[in-house]
């Protein structure tokens, strides 16, 4: 079957392109324990741009792609965030990105296999038409659906499952290794037996949070924070002003504190940080891709003894002096990843909040006219919205609602 898309290709002068394809539709596993099934055809509805399709379209001006291109093809269409139609089924559907041969897509080996739409191996949502596994099209809330229309306010919101999920299961890690790593301390300070002593451990990890970094993902966590654990003081590091869109709307959902870094030193950034805390962080977030975080985490004393710093960011290198890190118990952890169990309760969370306000859209034909220019002029700019996505069709969207 024929479709049109945007894809990505390795070319140095078009790494991104829109034009007439033929899609495939090779059976996929789900999960490891799992049977191969063919996909079915669903129509795109609305589609989120990502920070990884821009890195993509850099991989393919620099002839990088070809491990991320499904098997025995030469491009890759790009998008994993949005909603698409199942004609079939008569239904809207969130697609589940991440699937494949292993048992737990957030734990995979060495031995086993993955692949995501729209990033790895499998084409994705920036296509008229696509063929999607059947069980990895979950459904959408009830209620927001009229006369056959998708309420424009709910699917703006649904361009953020992907992320929010990965937040979701950041969550779920520092809070297992967080308990493991602190619950000693609490069995001697209270003198209680473990399984009261992890429950402690857990509760007081997000005593004093830093979020270095305010994209999505830095919001997004500090969200989480907020709602599964209201005592925590949670302290956003970033170099906006306080008074911007992003920043006000992030410090109002998280109910945070914010340190803008605009000091002349990074010492002086580091007791800023501390003096808005209240003390040393208990948890250290790296989120904003630069390889300052770990600095300020570790050279400049943010981080208190026994603290968790979790890295995800994509890029900066992470280092620290092994004396004082030995001495003062930290636990480094990095991971990026999310079940299905993740975006089931990251789509009911969404379907509540007031994230559709920071979601501006881009008119389809302009984006489809010069993908590259879009990315590079609009989407990805200084002055660009905090979020922006594409009615692909409007045929399903109810504008009113």
């Amino acid at each position: 079957m024929k479709t049109y898309a945007t894809y990505f290709q390795n070319d140095k002068e078009k790494p991104l392109v829109y034009g007439e394809i033929n899609l495939i539709n090779p059976k996929r596993k789900r999960l490891r324990t799992e049977e191969e099934k063919e996909g079915i055809l669903a129509k795109t509805v609305i589609a989120g741009f990502c920070g990884t399709d821009h890195e993509l379209m850099r991989m393919g001006s620099e002839g990088l792609l070809d491990s991320k291109f499904p098997e025995g093809e030469k491009r890759l269409i790009n998008g994993h965030e949005g909603v698409v139609w199942v004609p079939s089924q008569n239904r809207f559907a969130i697609v589940l990105i991440r699937g494949g041969n292993a048992y737990d897509p957030t734990r995979y080996t060495e031995e086993e296999s993955y692949f995501e739409y729209g990033c790895d191996q499998a084409d994705g949502l920036f296509s008229d038409h696509n063929y999607y596994h059947p069980d990895m099209l979950l459904p959408i809330p009830e209620g927001f659906v009229k006369d056959g229309k998708l309420a424009l306010s709910f699917a703006k919101k649904m361009v953020f499952p992907d992320p929010y999920s990965c937040m979701v299961f950041q969550l779920e890690r520092m809070e297992d290794l967080g308990s493991a790593h602190n619950f000693r301390i609490e069995m001697a300070k209270n003198k209680c037996g473990e399984e009261e002593a992890r429950k402690l451990a857990k509760e007081h990890l997000f005593d004093r949070t830093v979020i270095f970094g305010l994209g999505t993902t830095g919001m997004f966590i500090g969200d989480l924070i907020r709602q599964n654990y209201p005592q925590a003081k949670i302290v956003f590091v970033a170099r906006s002003e306080q008074e911007s869109p992003k920043i006000s709307f992030a410090l109002n959902t998280a109910k945070a504190d914010y340190v803008q870094s605009c000091f002349e030193t990074k010492q002086q950034l580091a007791d800023a940080i501390c003096e808005k805390l209240g003390g040393k962080a208990t948890v250290f977030l790296g989120t904003s891709g630069s390889e300052v975080e770990h600095e300020i985490a570790f050279s400049y004393g943010v981080l208190g003894c026994n603290g968790i710093y979790n890295s995800f960011s994509l890029g900066p290198k992470v280092t620290f002096d092994t004396m004082p890190f030995g001495f003062k118990n930290h636990l480094i952890l990095s991971s990026i990843n999310f079940r299905q169990s993740h975006m089931e309760k990251a789509i009911q969370i969404l379907a509540k909040s007031r994230y559709d306000e920071i979601v501006e859209l881009i008119d389809k034909e302009e984006f489809i006219k010069d993908p590259i220019g879009a990315y590079e002029h609009k989407i990805y700019c200084k002055g660009a919205p905090i979020k922006t996505a594409v009615i692909w069709n409007e045929e399903y969207i109810d504008k009113s609602r």
